[in-house]
């Protein structure tokens, strides 16, 4: 092999590591943003707990439901078939909002719910009157200002699994092992 044909095959070869590195940056450019992992891994809540948590935040037809981290579109879903509310799922993760329309389709309230695939810490769901979300601590926690500085008091927010810290629920549900707390946007903010 001459000097040439080596030199070439090198260049070829640095050129094929270094796109996926230049690929995200190029995107970007385009005014289009890079693709964003999911902060949490999927885990369902079970349909049960949907149904409680529905129950604890006394959901009723006129409410705007907001779920931040919808997964396969479970809680907004019930709470149109049940409830007959508008109801907006927010997750990151395409194959998630993917599952989530379908299960709309299945359950006949495509007209009353739609899934965004957005990152929930920047998507707005100022309108909401309930908010549900199934996160991690840490994530509630990251949560928690844009939660009293864009919701109106009353809204109501209900959680699975985790907490808000200090900001103390109104009231905790534990069913099976599973627990719910649930909040009040109360009307001045801490």
């Amino acid at each position: 092999m001459n000097a040439l044909h080596h030199f070439a095959g090198r260049a070829l070869l640095a050129t094929a590591f270094c796109m996926p590195l230049i690929l995200p940056a190029a995107v970007q450019a385009q005014g289009k943003p890079a693709a964003r992992m999911p902060d949490v891994i999927y885990v369902p809540t079970p349909q049960g707990l949907v149904e409680d948590m529905l129950r604890l935040a006394d959901v009723k037809k006129g409410d705007v439901l907001f779920d931040l981290g919808s997964g396969d579109g479970r809680i907004a879903v019930t709470a149109a078939k049940k409830y007959g509310v508008r109801a907006t799922g927010i997750d990151i993760d395409p194959e998630r909002i993917r599952e989530a329309n379908e299960n709309a389709k299945k359950n006949g309230v495509e007209k009353l719910v739609q899934f965004r695939q957005e990152d929930l810490f920047k998507a707005d769901f100022r309108n909401a009157t309930v908010i549900t979300l199934y996160l991690l601590p840490e994530l509630n926690l990251k949560l928690r200002p844009r939660l009293w500085a864009e919701l109106k008091p009353g809204t109501r927010i209900v959680s699975h699994q985790f907490d808000m810290g200090d900001w103390a629920p109104d009231k905790k549900l534990e069913v099976n092992g599973r627990v719910a707390y649930f909040w009040t946007i109360p009307a001045k903010k801490p």
